[in-house]
């Protein structure tokens, strides 16, 4: 584990492979081991994957519903709690990206061609057929809209918010891998590199992979409708084979440039036009409606968000197409989607949210993904229910039947320039396509590399080859019915995985919360110079308010950090040797750092840094000087930094026996933290 996340290592030659040979293998051979079956004996495997769904709806539907209840009710614990105010992160660290490109990324990787594809279908398909009230009736309307809020809500969120959270917080907090084995680490330790490890990162892989196949197929299925709906494209496998090999190359040059260069951009463009074909359906439609209609919805979804987090229809009859069915067809494939796309997206959306604090992290992507991805669905799909209640356009619940992957094309029929919007549409599903693939290309390289995210090429190429391959193989096995049923079944032995993560998580924010309240603890008093700034109480009141008006250079900080701060750490060091601990000290240009190793028990860390600031100008001639000298008027600090990231005070213009003394400080802090622990 380093110092500091920010110290940069020196530049090397990059490995030619980087892989974590046990879980990428393993995660190959399963995956490889399934595409064969699916390949060689298709009509075998449509029927092996169908009985594998209906097995797990049956008998582990009540598993899958008590799970995401769980999942959903710590992630609201964990916004509202005292933990809320801990980062993921080092304390001092800051959001790597804005809130508008951070919003963009995850609402890509998290829901697009989902939206595209189910906008209009699942409110009609639901109007049509709903579980328990009269077809094509008022009733019928507000249980469809309900229930599609319900599964594109909070509860789908917070399943990639806790899975992000887990990943952010032990990896960017704590300095483990950015895998999903490091929630593992309170309860068992060391072990998460032994095989239990393994076994968890490729739980991670392959339901991450086939996770990201079901929504390639959703995907490629509304594209050849698109083009068939512009262009008259035949409309079958083969053709979604050949685009499929197309848009995964198109994600594969994305997932090549990396994070910044092409998924961010992708995703902000993609972000962008959602708002344009939002706005334009939602001026062109029946406004006043459809605003009048999210509240309403928002509403109704809201108090009845307990009853519908908990409902089986356990009590309701067993019969072909009842409530049932209905649940195992809609509600529990929904919660194996979005469980077997955790790891994928909770994992991009972790590598996108360094620095940001827990509460900051658990709302935001809990409510604003979910605020606007309900409000598409009320104006997608509230005015396609309205065009058939008054009779205007009918026919569309037929389409809609007939075909869930021409439904926006049919739905668009009725606006203006529906042929330009359709292919607005048709380029949306595309980018999501292509947004969904690469980012999962990355995640699946993290997870079989050890949480390495500068692998070499061709290993993301690789994993966004086999995507599409495993999205291939499964629709020629028996189209989306197939891709479906190996979702629900991949993510069953995830979700134990889940939930045993979510009580490691609980028990190291429950550490991290006595550690807290340690530090808290008056054990000692500390020099005055942390609680006024920049010198230590010596040489009277006129040198102490020199220290807190002056600004040093560099090559003064740096003096002091050889010649009064390592000293100091040193000394310590060598004493606490004398009591039979194992005690390091490392030195660096900028930095010097005392590790004392305790065993089973946390280490002690105590580090010294040369850290730039901006000077402040308090006199007229500070202001002239920073005028004439914006670029390069800066001062330096010799800032105190822990295991847990900076302290936010300085060390500069101490004394040697202060030093000692401000580590012994700490020192006697963190062993009233092991103390509380007992």
């Amino acid at each position: 584990m380093s110092d500091d996340p920010q110290q940069s290592p020196a530049p090397e030659q990059k490995p030619k492979v980087l892989i974590n040979p046990p879980v990428f293998f393993t995660s190959v051979a399963i995956i490889a081991a399934m595409v064969l079956f699916s390949v060689i004996v298709p009509e075998t495997a449509e029927t092996v994957f169908d009985n594998v769904k209906a097995r797990v709806i049956s008998d582990a539907g009540w598993f899958y519903v008590l799970t995401v209840a769980i999942i959903i009710t710590l992630v609201t614990f964990l916004a509202v709690s005292r933990f809320g105010d801990i980062k993921l992160g080092k304390d001092h660290s800051e959001p790597d990206y804005s809130y508008g490109s951070w919003f963009a990324m995850l609402f890509s990787a998290g829901m697009g061609i989902g939206l595209m594809f189910f906008g209009v279908a699942e409110p009609v398909t639901h109007f049509t057929a709903p579980p328990m009230a009269d077809p094509g009736t008022i009733a019928a309307a507000k249980e469809a809209m309900r229930a599609t809020f319900f599964h594109w809500g909070l509860h789908a969120w917070s399943i990639y918010a806790i899975v992000g959270l887990i990943l952010a917080y032990f990896s960017f907090r704590h300095g483990l891998p950015l895998t999903l084995r490091s929630a593992l680490y309170p309860l068992i330790g060391k072990r998460i590199y032994g095989p239990l490890g393994h076994a968890v990162d490729i739980f991670a892989v392959v339901g991450t992979v086939f996770g990201v196949a079901t929504s390639l197929g959703f995907g490629v299925e509304q594209v050849n409708a698109g083009l068939n709906y512009l262009f008259g494209l035949p409309k079958n496998e083969w053709v979604q084979v050949g685009l499929i090999v197309a848009i995964t190359g198109l994600a594969t040059i994305s997932v090549v440039t990396g994070l910044d260069a092409g998924i961010r951009r992708l995703s902000e463009l993609n972000l962008g036009l959602a708002f344009l074909l939002l706005a334009f359906v939602l001026i062109l439609g029946p406004t006043v409606f459809l605003l009048k209609a999210y509240v309403q919805n928002l509403g109704d979804y809201l108090s009845e968000l307990v009853s519908m987090t908990f409902n089986l229809y356990t009590y309701q009859p067993k019969v072909e197409d009842g409530p049932q069915d209905w649940m195992g067809g809609w509600t529990l494939f929904y919660w194996g989607w979005w469980i077997s796309w955790s790891p994928f997206v909770g994992m991009f959306i972790a590598r996108v949210s360094r620095g940001r604090t827990i509460r900051e992290f658990a709302l935001g992507v809990m409510l604003v993904p979910a605020g606007f991805t309900l409000f598409w669905m009320t104006v997608f799909g509230d005015s396609a229910i309205r065009m058939i209640l008054d009779g205007s356009y009918a026919q569309l619940a037929e389409y809609v039947k007939d075909d869930n992957a021409v439904a926006l094309f049919r739905f668009l029929e009725q606006f203006p320039w529906s042929g330009f919007i359709s292919g607005v549409a048709t380029l949306m599903v595309v980018v999501f396509f292509v947004t969904s693939s690469d980012s999962g290309s990355m995640v699946v390289d993290m997870l079989a590399s050890g949480g390495h995210d500068d692998t070499p090429v061709w290993q993301r190429i690789f994993w966004a080859g086999s995507e599409g391959l495993v999205a291939i193989a499964l629709m020629l096995a028996g189209g989306l019915q197939a891709l479906q049923s190996a979702t629900i079944a991949s993510a069953l032995p995830f979700s134990a995985v889940l939930l045993i993560a979510c009580f490691g998580l609980v028990r190291s924010l429950r550490v991290e919360g006595i550690r807290r309240t340690s530090f808290q603890s008056n054990l000692g008093t500390a020099p005055a110079a942390i609680h006024v700034g920049h010198t230590a109480p010596t040489g009277g009141w006129k040198s102490r308010l020199r220290g807190m008006v002056s600004f040093p250079g560099r090559a003064r900080v740096e003096a002091f950090l050889r010649d009064v701060a390592t000293p100091a750490l040193n000394a310590v060091a060598d004493e606490l040797r004398g009591h039979g601990l194992e005690v390091e000290v490392k030195e660096a240009d900028d930095r010097a750092t005392l590790i004392v190793g305790h065993a089973e028990e946390t280490d002690f860390l105590y580090g010294v840094r040369i850290r730039g600031y901006a000077r402040p100008s308090i006199t007229m001639r500070q202001l002239e000087h920073s005028k004439r000298h914006a670029d390069s008027d800066q001062y330096f600090r010799a800032d105190v930094f822990l295991s847990e990231g900076g302290q936010d005070y300085d060390l500069m213009g101490f004394t040697r026996e202060q030093v000692i003394s401000d580590v012994l400080d700490q020192y006697e802090k963190h062993m009233h933290f092991l103390h509380m622990l007992r």
